[in-house]
């Protein structure tokens, strides 16, 4: 049975993008002639993995798929210039031939110049010797002297030629490599056909749909937030990869989040032995504490260091272009748009004084589009144009999402804490008295009019053992904050006037008996 010569296009048509891979299918209309035959379709990306290599025909014809194998072929690139090559191709040629030959000139040069050195080192010691021995023919040995330097500088000159006109010609060597990357696709030396059997019981057209698998291609999200007065508008955006050899046009695009590289069997459950033990009397006598930071829970899973992958909160997430999309097999960034949506904004001036002398614009919006935003970069645009780039947590639909939109520059934060420690006589108890306060200062415009209300957040210890008390002085706090959450977080909502100052006080003390060690 021979194989048509003839190769029938077979065009990609749907991708669905995975993490780290992507997932072809390709569809062609098929002219079958009774009997069994071996069509050739192609060329596909030499990329494609064999084994998920998978045809079928449409329903309701009377074709059966025997066989579909990848057939690869190696056309290696000569090292001459063929006459299809292009103008650029043809000087990239021309510029290595010469700089070749120059390097080997130089080489050349170089030996000539070391036999001369050592001919005129033997020349003046000839000299010597024949002067000493009282022979005396000063003519020749001034024609000879002349000859060696005359023949020293002329190679020395075309020396220096030599080596001035290598970094010319890499020069000239990169910038023309620079614009044939940019203007022409190298041919490809390794191509790939699907050679398909087929039998079929009666002629006539048939639509053939075949789906692989195909590394070297991979997506990331990212968004693009637009700060418009009370309402923020958010655009999800897809940022694709691609390099599989072969170029994406007018693809339907599904991007995925699911990891086909990752074992399915569960994790195997290992023996974790607990035993008791009576306390010593060391530990029966004390009660060791430790001061512990914690960081406060969200959404999604915690991240995972190493190279960035996609955040979908643990669960497959499948997302599509609403439009056909081109990505061109160039291994760089294309921006494919996914979904928009605008919602009202709540907007503060938050500052958080301990872990940052910033005042920062943060905004507040619930998630209104319609499915899970990923974790990713975040283009921040205002109404004066981009103002920076910050990061998207994982966000359920219809959670609420925090942006932050840069520092105030206008405000000053200025942070001081005091500790005392006292120890009472009768029941050895310590009491540690922590006092924190915090300056905030404005520096506005002469013009500037209004108060600007910022958030101050201040945090206390939250003890998680009866031996250690924690308590707020509210007497001695100025102003007394509102109430304390569940974290030991404090809130204020500070008013500052064009070039006012405040200044925020908060005192607690922690308390613990004799048996507590570690305070």
């Amino acid at each position: 049975m021979s194989t048509a010569l003839t190769p029938i296009a077979l065009p990609v048509t749907a991708v669905t993008c995975l993490e780290d891979r992507a997932h072809v299918e390709r569809t062609a209309v098929l002219e079958l002639r009774a009997g069994i035959q071996r069509l050739r379709l192609g060329p596909v990306s030499a990329l494609a993995v064999d084994r998920t290599l998978h045809a079928e025909l449409e329903a309701g014809h009377p074709a059966t798929v025997l066989d579909v194998r990848l057939v690869r072929t190696w056309t290696p690139g000569g090292p001459l210039p063929s006459p299809d090559d292009s103008a650029l191709r043809r000087r990239v040629h021309e510029l290595e031939d010469e700089r070749y030959s120059v390097e080997q000139r130089r080489e050349r040069l170089h030996a000539r110049l070391g036999v001369l050195g050592r001919l005129a080192a033997d020349l003046l010691r000839d000299i010597g010797e024949g002067a000493g021995s009282g022979e005396s023919d000063a003519s020749r040995w001034a024609r000879e002297l002349d000859r060696v330097d005359g023949e020293r500088e002329e190679f020395g000159q075309q020396l220096w030629s030599a080596e001035a006109r290598l970094p010319a010609i890499d020069t000239e060597l990169g910038e023309v490599r620079r614009a044939m990357a940019r203007s022409e696709t190298p041919p490809a030396e390794l191509l790939a056909h699907v050679e398909l059997t087929v039998d079929a019981a009666a002629a006539g057209p048939v639509r053939l749909r075949l789906t692989h698998l195909t590394p070297c291609a991979l997506w990331r999200p990212a968004y693009r937030a637009v700060l418009d007065g009370d309402a923020l508008t958010l655009e999800t955006d897809a940022m694709v990869w691609q390099r599989t050899g072969e170029d994406w046009s007018g693809v339907r695009l599904t991007l995925s989040t699911a990891r086909s590289a990752l074992a399915t069997d569960p994790p195997r459950l290992g023996e974790d032995r607990l035993t008791l033990g009576d306390r010593s009397a060391a530990e029966r006598r004390t009660v060791d504490v430790e001061l512990r930071e914690e960081a406060i829970g969200d959404i999604g899973p915690a991240p995972v260091l190493g190279l960035p992958g996609v955040d979908d909160g643990g669960e497959a997430r499948v997302m599509g272009a609403p439009a056909p999309v081109s990505v061109p097999g160039d291994g760089r960034a294309h921006r494919v748009p996914l979904s928009a949506f605008t919602a009202p904004a709540r907007s503060e001036y938050a500052c958080s004084p301990e872990l940052s002398p910033l005042v920062t614009r943060v905004v507040r919006c619930d998630n209104g589009s319609g499915h899970a935003l990923l974790a990713g970069p975040v283009d921040l645009v205002r109404t004066g144009g981009f103002g920076g780039r910050g990061t998207l947590g994982f966000t359920a639909p219809g959670a609420p999402l925090v942006l932050a939109f840069g520092s105030c520059d206008d405000h000053s934060v200025v942070r001081e804490a005091e500790e005392s420690r006292t120890t009472a006589g009768i029941t050895q108890r310590t009491v540690v008295t922590r006092t924190v306060r915090v300056h905030l200062s404005r520096f506005s415009a002469p013009a500037e009019e209004g108060d600007r209300v910022v958030v101050v957040r201040e945090r206390i210890p939250v003890s998680e053992v009866s031996a250690v008390e924690v308590r707020l002085l509210k007497e001695a706090c100025s102003p007394q904050p509102p109430a304390l959450d569940a974290d030991g977080i404090a809130r204020w909502e500070v008013g500052l006037p064009p070039g006012g100052r405040r200044t925020l006080t908060l005192v607690y003390e922690l308390s613990a008996g004799a048996k507590v060690v570690g305070i």
